[in-house]
């Protein structure tokens, strides 16, 4: 039955050979267990997991094993009973082949599951305990790039959804898992669009199915039979299973560049995450396996597999009976946005949906690349309206500044220009490898922006520490000032009394009485007659000059002490007493000197006294 809701259209698009017919013959198939097990620690948007076991641990079926302690990430989950083999670098999913860190699990046989709680009634539970059960769950988005669920499930409070569109478009050729797990499980989706559904609290609630899968239309057409859930059944056409180009055929509104569906009130979520999101809650079962397509015309029994996560791509292929000789290329999604894969060993993955084992003419090696001939079909058949072109030739030119302003981060990487381009031009990987670059001039920037405030945190740190520094010093020399003037005042409150100028005039009158004794004696030595005195015998004649300026000193010194005395008095009584002892030990100084010094005078005049003649 025809759809009778309101379609958009969007521009541009393309209708390659959708060969999704290899793989839908059959009911979906159960992998098995393998002998290992590989799970890389990220497998989602956002933080990888840290692990939370260690090698030799025994683990059950569910048990946690990883989980995130920061940032965006959801945990991982043992896929079966075991023991941890190892924690390591293995290859991973990736289109440069890289390795990353995983944690190995060897099973053993006997697929024993840890305790778990499931829930018969979400409603009675606050809507964060289950977006807190989505998490613990693991689950993240199952049809892109795998965002986390529990995330995406909780838009800011200014961004309401009024729409809630569950994705069953699977534009991809080849890719049928979506198909064929709405053929067989069709209850799980509706039960977990419910679940999201009352979470968000939207006005509409909508499927959007391709007319190429009336199966599927027809089933969910019955599950959904007495709620308000709508099946809307969209053309088949190349990429309106993208998230952005659903919500305009379903809902007419375009996202904003840079924007998120939430901008403008819509939600996407995938078929594959709302089935998750139903065994989380009424089972009580983590994201431990998915549905996988095994197609290709190398594959001697493709179809549909429920594979554990971890199971490694070998195994897989075995179970759809690879035929090693045909074989030419193995791709990893789909032929439009998957890679070729390097190696067999690498693990499935919560984002892993479809594995093509093509022939040489299934899928031929790329002509070489020539140059553009400037025919416009790129721009044609853009899905984002963008300019394919100019954003090849910037990335090419590491313009990259050039292409960003060309929205080229709008770019889905759909690969319908590339499909279209006459002369052969790999344009998705030019544009991959550009935002790749952009992503690490981004990262480097960041650092270096952050190094920055932490240079100038510092700068304003030391300045201010500076400041401080110099505040204090000046708040000293205020108080030394301070001091100073108090002392200066004082010593000319001492001057104004006569206490200063009669101490100095004392001794300045004990100098000159000295001085004048001096005087005296030479004058009178001089005015006497004198005779040749007798020899006596030698002794030591002191040295005036010397005792005299013994005794310039010793005055000069008790003067300063005195002055010290009187500093010491004024600003700190404990220094007085001593101060007090060394004045009365230079009294003594003093005193010994002018006594050595009338000695050696006495001396001196009996010296030079002339002598009676008989």
């Amino acid at each position: 039955m025809p759809s009778t809701i309101k379609l958009w259209d969007f521009s541009g698009g393309i209708h390659p050979a959708e060969n999704k017919q290899i793989s839908t013959r059959r009911p979906i198939q159960a992998a098995g267990i393998p002998g290992q097990l590989v799970l890389p620690l990220q497998q989602h948007i956002g933080e990888p997991a840290e692990p939370v076991v260690a090698i030799g641990d025994v683990v059950l079926k569910g048990q946690k094993i990883a989980d995130v302690s920061h940032g965006m990430g959801v945990p991982l989950h043992a896929p079966t009973s075991g023991v941890i083999e190892s924690i390591g670098d293995y290859p991973v999913p990736h289109p440069s082949g890289m390795t990353d860190q995983c944690i190995v699990l060897k099973p053993d046989g006997k697929d024993e599951w840890c305790e778990r709680f499931p829930i018969s009634d979400y409603r009675t539970l606050e809507r964060d305990q289950v977006l807190g059960i989505i998490h613990s769950a693991g689950i993240s988005g199952m049809g892109g790039a795998g965002f986390p669920t529990d995330i995406k499930l909780k838009p800011p409070r200014d961004r309401k959804v009024d729409t809630l569109i569950l994705n069953g478009a699977e534009c991809e050729p080849y890719i049928t898992a979506d198909d064929m797990t709405m053929r067989e499980r069709a209850d799980k989706v509706v039960a977990g669009l419910k679940i999201m559904a009352w979470i968000l609290r939207p006005e509409r609630c909508v499927i959007g199915i391709e007319d190429n899968k009336p199966e599927a239309a027809a089933t969910l057409r019955e599950a959904i039979h007495g709620t308000q859930i709508e099946i809307a059944i969209i053309p088949t056409k190349y990429p309106s299973g993208g998230e952005k180009q659903l919500i305009q055929i379903l809902t007419g509104m375009e996202v904003p560049s840079g924007g998120i569906p939430a901008d403008i009130g819509v939600m996407c979520q995938n078929v594959g995450t709302a089935v998750a999101v139903s065994d989380a809650v009424f089972e009580g079962s983590p994201l431990i396996n998915r549905v996988v397509t095994v197609s290709g015309e190398a594959a001697e029994s493709p179809g549909n597999f429920d594979v554990l996560l971890g199971t490694p791509i070998a195994y897989l292929l075995e179970q759809a009976g690879l035929q090693h000789d045909l074989v030419s290329r193995l791709v990893l999604g789909g032929p439009m946005m998957g890679y070729t894969l390097n190696t067999t060993a690498v693990p499935v993955i919560k984002t892993s949906n479809c594995i093509i084992a093509a022939t040489a003419s299934e899928l031929p090696a790329p002509p070489p690349e020539q140059a553009c001939i400037r025919c416009g079909q790129c721009a044609e058949v853009c899905p984002m309206e963008l300019l394919p072109q100019q954003l090849f030739w910037h990335s090419k030119a590491t313009e990259f500044e050039k292409a960003e302003h060309l929205n080229l981060f709008d770019c889905i990487e759909c690969g319908a220009c590339s499909y279209v381009c006459p002369s052969s031009i790999p344009l998705v990987q030019y544009y991959r490898y550009a935002k790749g670059e952009i992503r690490v001039q981004r990262a480097e920037q960041l650092k270096a922006d952050r190094a920055r405030e932490r240079f100038e945190a510092r700068q304003q740190r030391l300045e201010r520490e500076q400041q401080e520094k110099e505040l204090r010093r000046k708040e000293r020399a205020k108080a030394a000032a301070q001091a100073q003037a108090l002392k200066k005042a004082e010593a000319e409150q001492a001057t104004a009394n006569g206490e200063a100028v009669d101490e100095r005039a004392a001794k300045s009158a004990l100098v000159e009485q000295a001085l004048a004794r001096k005087k005296a004696s030479s004058e009178a030595s001089s005015a006497k007659v004198t005779a040749p005195p007798e020899p006596e015998p030698e002794q030591e004649t002191p040295d005036l000059d010397v005792l005299e300026k013994q005794f310039s000193q010793a005055l000069s010194k008790l003067e300063t002490m005195q002055a010290m005395l009187g500093d010491a008095k004024a600003q700190q009584a404990d220094n007085v007493d001593k101060l007090e002892r060394a004045v009365a030990k230079n009294h003594d100084r003093v005193k010994r000197a002018e006594e050595a010094l009338a000695d050696a005078r006495k001396t001196l005049a009996a010296q030079t006294e002339p002598q009676s003649i008989k």
